[in-house]
């Protein structure tokens, strides 16, 4: 097993509880494909570096889970056509 962290950037302007689902359902995707969540840090609403499709704000979450190395791309898979995520970066954490 590896260590990854995720790092998801979700719409601003979304309701909160549209935002929840979202977060929930990334964590529901790496649980389905035989990760382990460890640690949720929700940074909250920041400014983003440039604008992304017109937008200047985003949520911040990063998520680290353990897994085997098939996971990170099922759940990439999954992430890169849902519709609040705005960017997200999976990486594997050294050991």
């Amino acid at each position: 097993m590896n260590k990854y962290e995720l790092a998801l950037v979700v719409n601003a302007k979304i309701e909160d509880e549209a935002r929840t689902a979202t977060v929930d359902a990334v964590k529901e995707l790496i649980t389905r494909f035989g990760g382990t969540i460890t640690n949720v840090d929700e940074w909250g609403k920041k400014r983003l570096a440039y604008e992304i499709q017109k937008m200047k704000e985003g949520f911040y979450y990063f998520i680290q889970f353990d897994a085997d190395s098939t996971c990170p791309g099922e759940v990439e898979d999954r992430i890169r056509i849902m519709e609040n995520v705005i960017r997200f970066l999976c990486i594997r954490q050294d050991a």
